[in-house]
């Protein structure tokens, strides 16, 4: 197999397992505990996150494995991709496995970091890597606003 293919695969692996990760660890707690916490009127529909973030791991599989074909797995934007990955993940577990906005609150600032150092990073590699990551700073920045609202409004 054609070394570029073999790392598009590999990203989009990645991607996926984190999805999945963050889903195993959301979906029991999305009822009743989500479902009965005081939220924003802003907050989106439920059915909106599923697609929302297939979109944004997509993305994020297509920036990563078009830095990984000019730059090492050892390099600074992989291994920050990778941060962010878990980061991601653990934001799910923190927020919905452990039912902590608190603590869901201070991880997703690190994540909101994470991201944007990630596209930098990715942008000084190839720089169409690094605007496919600009939704999902923007979706995590929107995340963190409901977050903190959540927290507010449960506390």
């Amino acid at each position: 197999m054609e070394p570029a293919l073999m790392r598009l695969i590999i990203c989009i692996a990645a991607c996926s397992i984190a999805a999945v990760l963050g889903s195993l660890l959301t979906t029991p707690s999305l009822r009743p505990w989500y479902a009965n916490l005081k939220k924003p009127v802003w907050t989106p529909p439920s059915w909106l996150f599923g697609p929302a973030w297939t979109v944004l791991f997509i993305t994020m599989a297509i920036s990563a494995w078009l830095v990984w074909r000019r730059v090492e797995l050892t390099t600074v934007p992989m291994l920050l991709f990778l941060i962010q990955l878990l980061l991601n993940i653990l934001w799910s577990g923190l927020f919905f496995a452990l039912r902590s906005p608190g603590l869901a609150l201070l991880e997703i600032v690190l994540l909101w970091w994470a991201i944007l150092a990630v596209a930098i990073s990715s942008w000084k590699v190839f720089p169409p890597a690094g605007w496919l990551l600009l939704p999902y700073l923007a979706w995590v920045t929107f995340a963190a606003a409901l977050n903190f609202s959540i927290w507010r409004l449960n506390a």
